[in-house]
C-alpha cells in the first residue's frame, strides 16, 4: 500500500530530555493499566502494550518492574485521562493528551501554551471531529511479505499499511485499524508472533493543513513546549 502518510512530528527535543519524558509518561499508563487489569501482562493486554512500548523506547526492564510495584501501592496516585482540543498558529487543528491528578492544574499549563503561542484552547468535540481515533501499529519489516501480511490481516481490522519511521528513524511497517478494532488486531499480531516494536492510539488527522515556513516551525514550538509539560502525554495536529 505504499508509504503511509505521517503528520509531521516536532524533534526538538535533546535526545535525554527526550527519552526521561517517554519514561514519565510509560510509567503513567503502566499505573493506569495495572489499576484497570491488574499487574501480571498475561492477563492484562492493556499492560502487555504498555510493557512492548516501554521496549521500543529503551525504557530498563527494572524501571518497567519498579512503576508496575508502585502502581499497587496505596501511596500510587490516580490518574484521570484528559483530552484537551484546541487551535495553533494559522489555525492548527490541536490534540493535547493529559493524564493528571490534577486537572485544574494542568487545564490551566494547556491553555497557557495555546494563548503564548496565538491560539486558543477549546471546548470538547471543538477539533475532535477534525481526526480519526485509531490504532497505530509499528512492526520490524524484516522478513515480512507485506501482500500476504494484508490479505491476512483484512479480516482482523486493517485499514492502511504502509512503510514509515520508528522513533530512531529506523524503518518500520505501519498498520492502522479503526479504535473499536484495536484488541482484535494485537492479539491477531501476538498469535501471529509478530515483532511489534510499538502500539499506540493515534489522532490521525482527516486533512493537513499547510503553512509558510515561520508559521509552521510556530506551530511546533508550541507543540514542543506542550510535550514537555509533565502531565501531557501526547500531542496531535493537522499540520502538513
Amino acid at each position: 500500500m505504499g508509504r503511509i502518510f505521517e503528520v509531521r512530528k516536532s524533534k526538538m527535543f535533546a535526545r535525554y530530555d527526550r527519552m526521561a519524558k517517554q519514561f514519565t509518561r510509560i510509567g503513567k499508563e503502566i499505573a493506569i493499566a495495572v489499576k484497570a487489569g491488574g499487574p501480571n501482562p498475561e492477563s492484562n493486554a492493556q499492560l502487555r502494550r504498555v510493557i512492548a512500548n516501554a521496549r521500543s523506547v529503551n525504557m530498563p526492564k527494572d524501571r518497567v518492574e519498579g512503576a508496575i510495584k508502585r502502581a499497587l501501592g496505596k501511596e500510587q496516585e490516580n490518574f484521570d485521562e484528559v483530552l484537551y482540543e484546541g487551535y495553533g498558529p494559522g489555525g492548527i487543528a490541536i490534540l493535547v493528551e493529559a493524564a493528571t491528578n490534577n486537572n485544574t492544574r494542568t487545564v490551566a499549563n494547556v491553555r497557557s501554551y495555546f494563548n503564548k503561542y496565538d491560539g486558543n484552547l477549546g471546548t470538547s468535540g471543538s477539533v475532535s471531529f477534525m481526526f480519526k481515533k485509531m490504532g497505530v501499529f509499528k512492526l520490524d519489516p524484516k522478513g515480512l511479505n507485506q501482500e500476504e501480511l494484508e490479505l491476512e490481516l483484512i479480516d482482523f481490522g486493517l485499514e492502511e499499511m504502509g512503510d514509515g519511521m520508528g522513533e530512531n528513524d529506523e524503518p518500520v511497517l505501519i498498520i492502522r485499524v479503526p479504535f473499536n478494532e484495536f484488541g482484535t488486531m494485537q492479539k491477531a499480531l501476538e498469535d501471529r508472533k509478530m515483532n511489534v516494536i510499538s502500539a499506540e492510539m493515534e489522532w490521525i488527522p482527516l486533512n493537513t493543513t499547510s503553512l509558510d515556513d515561520a508559521r509552521a516551525e510556530e506551530v511546533l514550538k508550541m507543540v514542543a513546549k506542550m510535550e514537555e509539560d509533565d502531565d501531557v502525554q501526547k500531542v496531535f495536529h493537522n499540520l502538513a
